[in-house]
C-alpha cells in the first residue's frame, strides 16, 4: 500500500475532524489486483503498531474493496493527540500486505483549550490608507528537556511567526481568508527542534491582509480596524509534565521596516528600520511598548484542514528592456509567464535609495506597462536600501498578478539576477496532465493550469491583479470539473464550501461571492452563481467519492432549494415580473446573453439551473437515504423541467432566443424529451456554423458546449470550435501570446486594441473550463457517474481533426489512470493504465472492418479483457486493473 492519507493529507498536523477518514492505494504490477478485505489498527505510539498490545482502535477484518474515506472508529479523540495507524490488506487471491505506519495529530478541539488572548498594536482610531506592520515578541525559559513542542497560531489579518531567529513553517498569507466574524482558521507547527533548553524568543509580524487591508473596490477595514494575533506554545517535557506559553499582556510590540502591507496596493519596506535580532533571546526590547489587549471574537476557531498557501516555484526573467527616460530610467522584466506571487529583489546601492517594483500582466504598444485594467489596485512594492552590500528582499503580506515587472530607481544597471519571480498559490499538488500533437492546444492547457494556480490563493478568485480578487461562485462552479483534473483540490473546495455556507443568507439564498465582505447589496448570487452551493459539493463527491461533504452541507442545500421555491412562480426562476435580482445571465456572452437586449433570457437560464439543481439534490437525498426528500425534490425537478419545456421549447425542438447557450443548457441539463434532442442539437450546430465556427457563449454556456456536441455525435463541430484561432475562440488568445486564460474573448484585438479596462483581466479561469473536455473526450479519461471517485472508469477517446496523438494522466484517489493514443495511417494504438482496485469500460474507435488486437484478444483469451459489444464506431471492453496496449488496423 502507498499514499496513506487522512482527510486527503499525508500525516496531517493539527486537524479538528473528530472522526477523520483514512484512505490508501494498492499498488501492484499484476493485472486484476483487487482488495478483498482490510484491517486498520491505530495506536498512540508507533511501537505499539508492531506488538499490537495496547491498540487504540482495531477495525478487525472488514470484507470490502473500499479503500477510501474509511472513518476512524475508535475512542473519542482529544486535543493534541497524535494517532499512528497502518492498514493490512488482503487481495482477491488471499495474499496479505501491510503498509508502513502513518499518523495524524489533532488540533485544539475546544475553545477552552486556548490559553492565549488576542493582542495587537495600539491604535488611535480612524480610517487609514496604510498600516505599519506590528512586530510582537516575548521571551520565555525552558528548564527541562523537551519531548514535544507545538505552536498554535492565528490572526485576524496575516501573521508570520519566528522562534529563536527562525521563520516557522513554509506557509504564507496565513491564516487564510474566511468570514472572520464566523470562522477563523489556525495553523499548527512542530517546533520541537527549535526550542532551546534555556532562553527562547517567540515573535510575530502582522500584516493587514483580507481582514484589514483594501478588499475589492470597497475600501479597507471590512472586518476589523487593525490586525490582531493569538498564539500559544504547548510543550511536553520528557518527564511527562507540560507547560504553555501564550499571547498575553507580557508581550511587547513595536513597528519596524514594513511601513505598509496591503494585498491590493503592495508592500513598502525600509531596510534602514530593520530590527536586527528582534526574534532572538536577549534582544534589547526596552524601547518596545506593551501590546494592547484586544477584544475577543465570537467566531469559531477552526483548524486548517485544507491546503495552505505556499511558495511553489521560481521563475527567471526571459527578457529585460529599458524604457527610454533620461531622468528616470525604468527597466522592464518579462518572466514569459503570467503568474501570481511576488519577486525577490537583489540590489546593491547607497542607503536611502528607494526601488519601486510595479507589476502588470501585459504591455502597451510602446513597451510600457499596461496598468489601466488594475483599476485602483496599485500593485506596486517599494524597497528602501540600508546600504550594506548586497541586499535580498521579498514582500511578506501581499501578492500580485503579473508577467511584467518594472523596476524604477535601481541604483545600477540590473541583470537577470536582479529579480526572481516567486510563484505562490494554495498547495494543491498536480494530479493531471494533458498533451496532444497540436502545440497550440498544449499551450491552451498550460494557460488553463496557470490560470488555476494563480487564482487558487486560499479561495477560488476571479482575478489576481486588479482591485477585486473575490471568490465568485459562478466562476468556481463552471471551472471545478476542470480543476479536479489538474490539481488535488478536494481539501481546497472542502474549505471553500464552508465559506460558502458561512455566507448563506438567512432566507437560504447564496450570495455571489464567498467569503462575502458585503461589497455591494444584491439579494442573492443568481442562477449559475448561487447554484455553486449544489454543484461544487456534488462534483467533489463525484471525483473524490466523498459523501461527507454532501452530508455536511445537505441542510444548507435544502435551505437554498426552499429559497428557489419561494422566489419562483409557476416553477419559473427569475420570472420576468419578479422585482428582485435576476442574476448575471450568461456573463460576457457575445449575443446579449449577459442581460443586455436579446440573447438568452435570464428567466430561461434561471429555470434551467432550477431544474438542474433540484435534480442534483434529489440524487443527493437518495444517496444519503433521505427517501421522502428525494421523492419531493424529484417531483419538483420534473415540474420545473416541464415548465421549461412549456415556456421555452417549440414543438420542432427550437428554443426561444435561438442562442448557443439556450441549446447547450437544454441538452446538457437533459431538459428535452428524447425525440427533440436531435433537432435541438442540429439547431445548435446551425448556429455555430452560421458564425463560421465561432462561439457566442459566455461564462455559463461555454463549459458545456463541446460536451453537448460530442455527445450528440457532432465531433467535427466540437473540434472546429476547439481549433478555431480567430476570436471568439479558445485559441485566439493563444495566437496573441497569452499564457493564462483571458476574462473576455476579445481582451485585446488587432482592430480595437484593449477591451474596456474597467473589466479586462488577462488571468481569469472561467473560459478554461474546456479543460475537462480535453481530458475526457480527447484524452479519454472520464467519470462513471454511477461509480464515483474513478472506482470504475469510462475511457472513450474521440480522435478528431488532424490530431495524431493525445495523452492524459490522472492521479485519482485509487492511483494513476493513463490514456495515451496515436493515430497514423488508419492504425490506432492506445496504451492504458488502470489503477489497482479499479476497473474500466473502454471504447476503442473502430471502423467496420477494423481488427482489435491486445495480446490474444482476437482469440478471446486476453487476461483481464472482456468483450462487451461492437458497434459502428466503437468496440467496448471491460478491463480489470493493469496496463494494456490496444491496436486497431483497417
Amino acid at each position: 500500500m502507498v499514499n496513506l492519507t487522512c482527510e486527503y493529507r499525508n500525516n496531517p498536523l493539527g486537524i479538528d475532524v473528530v472522526q477523520p477518514r483514512l484512505s490508501w492505494q494498492l499498488q501492484s504490477n499484476r493485472r486484476g489486483v483487487r482488495q478483498a478485505a482490510y484491517r486498520i489498527i491505530a495506536a498512540l505510539a508507533e511501537a505499539v503498531l508492531q506488538d499490537q498490545s495496547q491498540l487504540l482502535w482495531d477495525s478487525g477484518r472488514v470484507d470490502t474493496d473500499e479503500s477510501v474515506h474509511v472513518p476512524y472508529g475508535g475512542p473519542a479523540l482529544v486535543s493534541g493527540q497524535r494517532v499512528y495507524w497502518k492498514v493490512i490488506v488482503w487481495d482477491e487471491s488471499g495474499n496479505q500486505a501491510e503498509s508502513q505506519p502513518a499518523w495524524w495529530e489533532m488540533g485544539l478541539l475546544d475553545r477552552a483549550d486556548w490559553q492565549g488572548e488576542w493582542v495587537g498594536a495600539p491604535f488611535f482610531g480612524g480610517p487609514r490608507t496604510t498600516s505599519p506592520a506590528p512586530y510582537l515578541r516575548r521571551e520565555f525559559m525552558v528548564v527541562k528537556p523537551v519531548a514535544k513542542a507545538r505552536l498554535y497560531a492565528t490572526a485576524v489579518g496575516l501573521y508570520e511567526c519566528h522562534l529563536n531567529g527562525v521563520c516557522i513553517g513554509e506557509d504564507v498569507l496565513t491564516p487564510g481568508w474566511t468570514d472572520y466574524n464566523k470562522r477563523v482558521q489556525y495553523q499548527v507547527y512542530d517546533i520541537t527542534e527549535l526550542i532551546n533548553q534555556g532562553s527562547n524568543a517567540i515573535g510575530a509580524i502582522l500584516g493587514d491582509g483580507w481582514a484589514v487591508g483594501h478588499l475589492a473596490w470597497v475600501g479597507r477595514q471590512r472586518y476589523v480596524d487593525r490586525p490582531r494575533f493569538l498564539a500559544q506554545i504547548a510543550i511536553t517535557y520528557t518527564d511527562g509534565s507540560k507547560q504553555t506559553f501564550a499571547t498575553s499582556s507580557s508581550w511587547k510590540v513595536t513597528t519596524g521596516p514594513i511601513l505598509e502591507s496591503d494585498m491590493l496596493m503592495g508592500e513598502s519596506y525600509d531596510a534602514r528600520r530593520e530590527l536586527a535580532g528582534w526574534d532572538l533571546p536577549a534582544y534589547d526590547d526596552s524601547q518596545w511598548h506593551p501590546v494592547e489587549m484586544l477584544a475577543g471574537t465570537n467566531a469559531n476557531l477552526v483548524a486548517t484542514n485544507g491546503p495552505t498557501v505556499q511558495r511553489q516555484e521560481e521563475l527567471r526573467a526571459v527578457k529585460i528592456h529599458l524604457v527610454p527616460d533620461f531622468v528616470n530610467p525604468r527597466w522592464i522584466f518579462d518572466f514569459g509567464q503570467n503568474m501570481v506571487g511576488w519577486v525577490r529583489l537583489r540590489v546593491n546601492g547607497p542607503a536611502g535609495t528607494t526601488v519601486s517594483i510595479r507589476h502588470s500582466e501585459t504591455l502597451n504598444p510602446d513597451g510600457t506597462l499596461y496598468t489601466a485594467n488594475l483599476r485602483t489596485a496599485r500593485n506596486t512594492d517599494y524597497y528602501t536600501l540600508k546600504g550594506e552590500g548586497e541586499e535580498i528582499w521579498e514582500p511578506r503580506f501581499t501578492f500580485h498578478g503579473f508577467r511584467y515587472v518594472e523596476i524604477h530607481g535601481f541604483p545600477s544597471e540590473p541583470t537577470d539576477d536582479t529579480v526572481t519571480g516567486i510563484v505562490v498559490h494554495s498547495d494543491t499538488p498536480t494530479t493531471g496532465t494533458f498533451e496532444c500533437s497540436d502545440p497550440m492546444i498544449n499551450q491552451l492547457q498550460s494557460n488553463i493550469v496557470w490560470g488555476q494556480k494563480g487564482n487558487f490563493v486560499d479561495v477560488p478568485t476571479d482575478c489576481p491583479q486588479r482591485d477585486e480578487r473575490l471568490g465568485w461562485l459562478g466562476d468556481a462552479q463552471v471551472f471545478i470539473s476542470t480543476a479536479v483534473f489538474n490539481k488535488d483540490v478536494a481539501g481546497f473546495f472542502t474549505k471553500w464550501v464552508k465559506d460558502l455556507e458561512d455566507a448563506q443568507y438567512e432566507n437560504g439564498a447564496y450570495p455571489a461571492v464567498a467569503p462575502n465582505p458585503a461589497a455591494w447589496s444584491i439579494p442573492e448570487g443568481g442562477p449559475a452563481w448561487a447554484d455553486a452551493g449544489m454543484i461544487i459539493p456534488w462534483t467533489v463527491y463525484q471525483h473524490y467519492r466523498d459523501t461527507r461533504i454532501l452530508e455536511t452541507h445537505y441542510a444548507s442545500m435544502s435551505r437554498f432549494v426552499d429559497f428557489l421555491i419561494a422566489t419562483s412562480r409557476d416553477n419559473l426562476r427569475c420570472y420576468e415580473e419578479y422585482e428582485g435580482w435576476h442574476g448575471f445571465g450568461d456573463w460576457l456572452a457575445l449575443d446579449g446573453s449577459d442581460g443586455r437586449e436579446g440573447g438568452t433570457s435570464k428567466e430561461l437560464l434561471g429555470t434551467a439551473f432550477f431544474a438542474y439543481s433540484t435534480g442534483l439534490i434529489a440524487k443527493i437525498a437518495r444517496l444519503l437515504g433521505k427517501t421522502s426528500d428525494a421523492e419531493r425534490f424529484e417531483t419538483l425537478s420534473n415540474a420545473v423541467r416541464e415548465a421549461f419545456l412549456r415556456n421555452y421549447v417549440n414543438s420542432d425542438g427550437t428554443i426561444i432566443g435561438d442562442t448557443q447557450t439556450s441549446y447547450v443548457l437544454a441538452l446538457h441539463f437533459d431538459l428535452l424529451p428524447e425525440e427533440l434532442r436531435p433537432a435541438a442539437a442540429a439547431e445548435l450546430v446551425r448556429n455555430i456554423q452560421q458564425r463560421d465556427n465561432h462561439l457566442s457563449t459566455g461564462f455559463i454556456g461555454t463549459p458545456y458546449i463541446n460536451w453537448v456536441l460530442s455527445e450528440a455525435g457532432y465531433f467535427d463541430t466540437a473540434y472546429a470550435l476547439l481549433k478555431q484561432t480567430t476570436w471568439p475562440s479558445w485559441l485566439y488568445s493563444v495566437t496573441q501570446g497569452a499564457t493564462t486564460i483571458w476574462e473576455r474573448w476579445d481582451g485585446w484585438t488587432h482592430d480595437k486594441g484593449f477591451q474596456d479596462p474597467s473589466m479586462n483581466s488577462f488571468n481569469h479561469y472561467a473560459y478554461g473550463a474546456i479543460g475537462a473536455w480535453l481530458y475526457a473526450a480527447v484524452g479519454g479519461i472520464d467519470l462513471d457517474p454511477e461509480s464515483p471517485g474513478y472506482k470504475h472508469i469510462i475511457m472513450k477517446p474521440q480522435p478528431g481533426s488532424d490530431l495524431s496523438c493525445a495523452k492524459a494522466e490522472l492521479k485519482s484517489i485509487y492511483g494513476l489512470i493513463r490514456s495515451a493514443w496515436t493515430l497514423d495511417n488508419g492504425r490506432f494504438e492506445w496504451q492504458i493504465t488502470i489503477p489497482a482496485n479499479s476497473t474500466a469500460t473502454i471504447f476503442i474507435p473502430v471502423r467496420d472492418n477494423c481488427k482489435v488486437l491486445e495480446g490474444e484478444i482476437a482469440a478471446g483469451d486476453a487476461v483481464g479483457v472482456t468483450a462487451l459489444r461492437r458497434e459502428a464506431d466503437v468496440a467496448a471492453y471491460q478491463l480489470i486493473s493493469g496496463d494494456y496496449h490496444f491496436t486497431t488496423q483497417d
